[in-house]
């Protein structure tokens, strides 16, 4: 049961990213500080997503096929959502 709904929750995790695009076609969306606590908003959940999958997949040992294919994807969205906080956090230093 414990491996169903981790791999179910790990699964859910790959989509919500994809939830930003409809956001960004409002207009409040794109204005400055909307869109900076957006985009940072979404960094820290990918990231999250990819450790939690991490951390499942080998702590936890869940690992069926579906735990593999999610563990890949959150793992590339974690590095992207990685580069995106460092590009955000470096453009405010400077």
């Amino acid at each position: 049961m414990k491996t169903k709904l981790l791999t179910a929750v790990s699964f859910i995790m790959i989509f919500i990213p994809w939830t930003i695009l409809p956001l960004r076609s409002f207009e409040w969306a794109l204005e400055s500080p909307a869109a900076e606590i957006m985009i940072a908003g979404y960094a820290v959940f990918m990231i999250f997503s990819g450790v939690f999958t991490a951390v499942s997949y080998t702590k936890v040992k869940v690992q069926n096929q579906l735990m593999k294919i999610c563990l890949v994807i959150c793992c590339v969205y974690a590095a992207a959502g990685a580069v995106l906080l460092g590009m955000m956090i470096n453009t405010r230093l400077m």
